[in-house]
């Protein structure tokens, strides 16, 4: 029996390429040329190959268009993420075509790079890197760079998923005051003593430092805007690690510039790679390249995960475990 042909639209880790090449008739993109930010490109790569299934990854553009001009041939697209904003999960559904992504692998890593954003923030980390690759640091002072502890700090989660708890897990060993966000209630078990507030005025109004975590969408699109940030306490930071369509940009800025915001850290933006100018200018911004799950120990077993759920219904005819929707 000849293998399935899996399209893969981007390059992956060393490990799952060999295991997609082993198991199916793989077309890879071993140079990752950039052809995957055209979802018309993306379907005729499918269509050309009569792809079984297409392993993707986050901001492919696999939305209605592109999921309307696949071949009757794909079966399965899976994304290389967690988040499935980039896949218009109703159309693929309508044509027969499971979507399935990699939830629980990334939790702890996104929430490192949360934490490391935290720190940067506070204690203006990037700054003091671009002083000394400059050449301009010249010796301890004792008011150089100042910036604030997160000891004691109330940290405010909005979305309070496996990502939100494991920050709050590493944020009790920094003695900070857990609060969240969330649509409903967690339970005791995963509350673990934090202070759920069901309002965003309340939930803002009371901590000093907001992470966010919420999922993409309409309904939270640009939800960090003028009117909340000045519902938070001033000098308080802002770190987010979820979308960056959260975000409105342009009121961040004026409230960095102002001073309400005492700093932020980005690893996430609206319409990235594409960085709002404002940020750019800014000392007391930290800007990360989208590196929430960049380990070697949790891109690999993200990819495992999507294989996993590819071997499902292309070499077992049964459902993916991580079906979504």
């Amino acid at each position: 029996m000849p293998k399935p042909i899996l399209l893969l639209t981007r390059r992956l880790p060393e490990a799952i390429e060999a295991r997609a090449a082993r198991d199916y008739d793989a077309r890879l993109n071993s140079t990752d040329d950039p052809w995957f930010r055209d979802g018309a490109e993306i379907a005729r790569r499918a269509t050309e190959a009569q792809a079984a299934g297409i392993l993707c990854a986050a901001g492919d553009p696999m939305g209605a268009a592109t999921i309307a001009a696949l071949p009757d041939s794909v079966k399965i697209i899976a994304t290389f993420s967690v988040g499935t904003d980039h896949i218009d999960v109703a159309a693929a559904k309508a044509r027969g075509i499971t979507v399935a992504n990699t939830p629980e692998v990334l939790s702890f890593a996104t929430a490192e790079t949360a934490f490391t954003l935290m720190l940067m923030a506070a204690r203006r980390a990037g700054e003091g890197e671009r002083m000394v690759r400059a050449g301009q640091w010249e010796g301890w002072a004792p008011t150089q760079l100042m910036g604030v502890t997160l000891e004691g700090k109330r940290l405010g989660i909005a979305g309070f998923g496996r990502i939100g708890r494991e920050l709050a897990a590493m944020a009790r060993g920094f003695k900070m005051e857990i609060h969240y966000r969330d649509l409903r209630r967690a339970p005791p078990e995963l509350e673990q003593g934090a202070t759920f507030h069901g309002e965003d005025r309340a939930f803002l109004s009371a901590i000093d430092i907001l992470s966010m975590h919420m999922p993409g969408g309409e309904a939270t699109r640009k939800w960090l805007n003028a009117e909340r940030l000045s519902w938070m306490r001033p000098g308080a930071l802002v770190i987010n690690t979820g979308r960056g369509g959260s975000v409105d940009d342009a009121a961040l800025v004026e409230a960095l510039r102002s001073g309400q915001i005492r700093a932020a850290g980005l690893d996430v933006y609206d319409g990235e790679p594409k960085v709002f100018p404002g940020y750019l200018g800014l000392e007391n911004v930290a800007l990360l390249p989208h590196l929430g799950s960049a380990t070697i120990e949790t891109r690999d077993a993200m990819g495992q995960r999507a294989l996993g759920n590819l071997d499902a219904v292309l070499l077992r005819g049964m459902a993916a475990p991580d079906t979504v929707g």
